[in-house]
């Protein structure tokens, strides 16, 4: 019996020391997310560079640094469509992965917009683009001025904008590194390649 007893009572101790645990790491668990809100809520909302916004829930922008993170955060964003070449560094893939955001590497090489690459990787970007269920959706590129510049080229073609209205917004976005290469890509863009889904953004 005074085994028994112990048995008992050891097993009551090790129970304690679990439920202890566990609250423990709840409230660490709050504190951390107390602490991150705090830090989020003094944290100047940067965005990153060359930001701006293409439509409801569609945005656009250079490469992102920690900085910008608190920004990207208040976007809610849910799919990031990155089209430059090299791979992102971890921080920012750490990022996107914690948040929940799904990521599209859709690498656009250079030197030339001529090659078939440009094509096949504006016409995937922009079918992702162009499905409502990805949204809220960044394009980024490195610097956001020249890949970026280009989707957004043609897809401003499938929304009917004049050449003239989309060639000002590339070279805004492009300031003075603006590319005619570019250009005439975007000019020569066959939008009936894209395919439209049925559940396409109500902007379209």
């Amino acid at each position: 019996r005074v085994h028994g007893g112990k048995t008992k009572e050891k097993k009551r101790k090790q129970k304690k020391r679990k439920e202890n645990k566990r609250k423990e790491k709840k409230t660490k668990e709050k504190k951390r997310k107390i602490k991150k809100q705090k830090m989020h809520s003094s944290t100047p909302l940067i965005p990153p560079p060359n930001f701006g916004q293409v439509e409801h829930g569609l945005y656009r922008s250079g490469h992102p640094s920690e900085m910008n993170y608190p920004f990207l955060e208040k976007l809610k964003l849910n799919t990031v469509i990155d089209l430059a070449p090299e791979d992102p560094d971890q921080k920012l893939k750490d990022f996107l992965e914690d948040a929940g955001v799904k990521y599209h590497h859709l690498q656009i090489f250079e030197p030339s917009p001529w090659k078939p690459n440009w094509e096949d990787m504006v016409q995937q970007a922009l079918e992702i683009v162009l499905d409502a269920s990805r949204y809220p959706i960044l394009v980024m590129c490195n610097r956001g001025r020249h890949r970026t510049g280009t989707v957004i080229g043609c897809l401003r073609k499938l929304e009917r904008w004049s050449m003239v209205s989309i060639l000002e917004e590339y070279r805004r976005f492009a300031e003075d590194k603006s590319r005619v290469a570019n250009e005439q890509f975007i000019e020569l863009f066959d939008t009936d390649l894209v395919h439209i889904p049925s559940n396409h953004p109500k902007w379209l």
